[in-house]
């Protein structure tokens, strides 16, 4: 039985008539007779009554026929979530996402995703940048909002810049820097520095190495933080400075002051990553969203589908 003896048996069922249902189903009368009779030879029971050329439906045709009718209905709608989920409609969506840099950015890329998808369910989950590397390769994470990784750490990612923001150092208000307009490295070493920890943010001690060079070894720490929440706490506190993107600003408000660093360094860089063989398009479809929300138009981010047949982390 397939369904295409359903859809014939319905029609013949409705019409009560060969010749108005083989027109209804742009079919000649013979075939679709003949499929009729198939039919009921493989379920061992007449669906129609015959009288000369008057057909009606037996009382077990009469309940064949409402079967067949949710029949193919649930198999139109089989067709139809299968297409919405081919275009990226439906499933989950595992985000991992750090807090301070994507503030800004990630509420207003969700909003746009939700109306795009709304049958997509989207986890967010906040995490360090290590944890969201480590997520993407064991597929418990499907796309990543982070700091741009080293090479070597992302490989066999994609990744698409989205923001960049300036390094600054944090410190109070009443701070005797935080009246300047920039402050040198060499004014950092004399202050105690207030750091994120080394084992659980290895990308962020990799900037501070960036950025100071070799200076990042005579650094004075004062306290090493859990997360950006905890270091803005701890420079709030009067523990030390810090070192970070300017993107802290969003969380901490005014309790902070932000000079920009001298000279200058290299601005971070905010993106979005995905495993570079994901096929998923609800992925694409969410980073074309977070495109969509700093200004950024990119085409064909990922490669096409084929056509269907909580600590605070970051900093």
């Amino acid at each position: 039985m397939e369904l295409r003896h359903l859809r014939y048996f319905v029609a013949v069922g409705e019409e009560e008539n060969v010749t108005r249902a083989a027109a209804r189903l742009h079919v000649s009368q013979p075939p679709l007779t003949r499929q009729i009779r198939d039919l009921e030879d493989e379920l061992g029971f007449p669906l129609f009554a015959r009288t000369g050329r008057t057909l009606r439906l037996t009382v077990a045709g009469r309940v064949f026929l409402e079967e067949a009718r949710a029949v193919l209905a649930r198999a139109a709608a089989a067709v139809a979530t299968a297409r919405d989920a081919a275009r990226g409609g439906r499933g989950t969506l595992a985000i991992g996402y750090a807090p301070s840099p994507s503030i800004g950015l990630l509420p207003a890329a969700l909003q746009a995703f939700r109306a795009a998808a709304p049958q997509v369910k989207v986890e967010l989950h906040d995490q360090s940048s290590p944890q969201m590397l480590s997520g993407l390769r064991d597929r418990t994470l499907d796309v990543a909002v982070l700091m741009q990784p080293p090479k070597a750490a992302a490989a066999g990612l994609g990744f698409t810049p989205l923001r960049t923001f300036p390094i600054v150092a944090a410190m109070t208000p009443a701070h005797p820097l935080a009246a300047k307009r920039r402050v040198s490295v060499a004014e950092l070493l004399r202050e105690p520095i207030v750091v994120l920890r080394r084992d659980e943010y290895p990308d962020y001690h990799a900037l501070l190495r960036r950025v100071l060079g070799s200076a990042y070894r005579r650094l004075q720490i004062s306290e090493e933080c859990d997360g950006g929440m905890s270091m803005i706490a701890a420079i709030e506190a009067g523990r030390g400075v810090a070192v970070t993107i300017s993107a802290m600003a969003a969380a901490a408000g005014r309790r902070l002051r932000f000079v920009p660093l001298s000279p200058a360094p290299p601005p971070a860089v905010l993106g979005a990553a995905w495993r570079a063989d994901e096929r998923n398009p609800a992925v694409a479809a969410f980073v074309a969203a977070l495109c969509k929300a700093v200004g950024g138009a990119r085409e064909r981010i990922l490669p096409q589908a084929p056509k269907p047949s909580a600590r605070a982390h970051g900093f």
